[in-house]
């Protein structure tokens, strides 16, 4: 079974939320120009200053996603 690799990345700041679900607008371009297999994409508010935007993707697919989007941290979805 291939395991699900969430890619992250972090946005600060009083407007930190409307950044990450601008940013998930282009992670879904990116995914449908390129024709790549993802799982999930969504943004989450962790506090008023601090939030994320993570797409979900196969652990074989995970370099692909990696190396084009520069993701700040990952971990296992």
């Amino acid at each position: 079974m291939n395991r699900k690799i969430k890619l992250i990345w972090d946005f600060k700041g009083s407007v930190s939320l409307q950044t990450a679900k601008h940013h998930c607008i282009h992670l879904k371009e990116y995914a449908m120009i390129e024709k790549l297999n993802f799982h999930e994409i969504d943004s989450i508010e962790i506090s008023d200053m601090h939030s994320i935007a993570f797409i979900t993707v196969d652990e074989i697919d995970m370099k692909t996603f990696r190396d084009a989007l520069k993701p700040h941290r990952g971990e296992l979805g």
